[in-house]
């Protein structure tokens, strides 16, 4: 049966594109070391090229630099990036990549990194990479990204990518999820922690799910406490940081994410200012994923702020004695709702449009944040649903292929509506809601698949063509 852990939905990386930039990085690094395996250190030589929507706006999404990432052997999850431009620049100026940091090859950037014009027939994210060893040995292999950091060799249909494991539950739909919580009388969280511990012991997946809310509160606070200028030529300013001190009022007698949490949470806060609060918290972590920063996939990268400053906005404003116990089933949950959608539709901008991105991690929140509540495994799902259905048809049209405009402010707009979602479905009674989880699912899908190309991370259409890079 299809199986997608939590661990598949959060991942750690590095910004700013969990298709554009994580995927790729990936593929790099998984065909480094397969050239490796293959040849070891004979001399050869490598060419990359991108397809699609990696092609049409892989520069703004550094497509480019993931690659020679991967190809010399790092691991998003673990570089430093303090040290990401050092490493760039060292290659473009030697014309030379230390593979899988290992074996020295010659490597031109601008003439190795091809960016074709045309789309493979099979996903809109598409790579070929080649390696050349001699004049008749040839090692060719396609890589396809298919959102949120997921890829897959070869052939590829949308939902080819998942796992067989064998678990307790199988889910496949909000239906199934329902039932099984129904019938073992399990919350969303604890029947996720039960089909995890089919292939992890308990202590590691905790502390694996504490390793993520760690990432995320990480890339708040440096969000919240970075400014300047957003790099990529639009000239983006940093507005988390302006934000929070005005909230703050210039205090700031705390030196770590925890300190800061604590000053937050004794801050007397009214409507408003908590509103202000969710808002810097999202934008402040998307402010950190636009730079090349260290940020989890939730379920990409585009949408990494909206499930932060959810849980945040609980942990702070609603419940501020809530600790680990709640970081976890807020995850198991939120992760649970977003491998659904993952399997009935898509979480890949370039095939669905930002519903796929903002719309699912909002559904997620929403989710999460109804469990944490008191919700039943129904309401989570009808707080899902509630939240999707009011991001169904949005596009994605990043000016000038970067994840700044709009995407940065559209994070503290979906964790605003996973908010309300929460808040409406917390009164619902089984069997009121005419719309359920798997009928928004469905038909958000059927929208991705009616929407216009130029709609679906291609840059060629929406706010991408109407607002001019000059008046930026």
């Amino acid at each position: 049966m299809e199986f997608i852990s939590v661990f598949d939905v959060f991942k750690i990386g590095v910004g700013p594109s969990s298709s554009h930039t994580l995927g790729p990085w990936k593929a790099a690094l998984d065909f480094c070391h397969e050239c490796l395996d293959r040849f070891g250190t004979s001399p050869m030589s490598i060419q990359v090229s991108l397809y699609g929507s990696l092609s049409l706006t892989g520069l703004g999404h550094a497509t480019d630099k993931a690659i020679i990432l991967g190809l010399s052997g790092y691991d998003p999850e673990f570089i430093d990036v303090s040290k990401i431009d050092d490493i760039l620049e060292q290659v473009k100026t030697d014309k030379c990549l230390l593979l899988g940091g290992k074996h020295c090859i010659t490597f031109s950037p601008e003439n190795q990194i091809i960016f074709e014009q045309e789309f493979l027939p099979t996903h809109a994210n598409g790579m070929i990479f080649r390696c050349f060893v001699s004049d008749d040995a040839i090692f060719t292999q396609d890589y396809y990204s298919t959102g949120g950091g997921f890829i897959l060799k070869g052939e590829v249909h949308e939902h080819a990518d998942q796992k067989i494991f064998l678990h307790p539950f199988s889910i496949q739909t909000s239906k199934d999820l329902i039932n099984f919580c129904n019938h073992h009388q399990l919350s969303i969280s604890q029947l996720v922690l039960t089909n995890e511990t089919s292939y992890l012991p308990q202590d590691i997946i905790y502390s694996k799910l504490l390793e993520i809310w760690n990432v995320m509160m990480e890339s708040m606070f440096l969000g919240c406490h970075s400014t300047g200028v957003l790099p990529g030529g639009l000239s983006v300013k940093r507005r988390a940081n302006q934000t929070m001190q005005l909230l703050l009022r210039g205090q700031q007698d705390y030196s770590n994410p925890e300190e800061w949490m604590e000053v937050i949470r004794k801050e007397n806060s009214g409507f408003h200012d908590i509103l202000k609060w969710i808002s810097s918290f999202a934008i402040g972590v998307n402010e950190v994923n636009a730079s090349l920063g260290r940020v989890v996939t939730a379920p990409t990268n585009g949408s990494a702020g909206v499930i932060p400053a959810v849980l945040m906005y609980y942990l702070c404003f609603v419940n501020p004695k809530a600790g680990d116990e709640e970081i976890i089933s807020f995850l198991c949950t939120a992760g649970e709702i977003g491998s659904i959608f993952k399997k009935g539709s898509t979480i890949s901008a370039a095939m669905g449009g930002c519903q796929a991105e903002i719309g699912v991690s909002s559904a997620m929140a929403a989710a999460g944040l109804t469990e944490l509540l008191g919700g039943s495994p129904y309401q989570c799902t009808i707080a899902a649903e509630i939240a999707m259905e009011h991001h169904l048809g949005m596009t994605c049209d990043p000016v000038n292929g970067l994840v700044q405009i709009p995407c940065i402010e559209r994070n503290s707009m979906g964790a605003i509506k996973a908010i309300n979602a929460a808040t409406i479905a917390i009164d619902r009674q089984h069997g009121d809601a005419k719309v359920e989880l798997d009928d928004v699912i469905k038909t958000m899908w059927e929208t991705a698949k009616d929407m216009n190309r130029k709609y679906k991370e291609t840059s060629e259409g929406g706010l991408a063509t109407s607002v001019r890079i000059i008046d930026c």
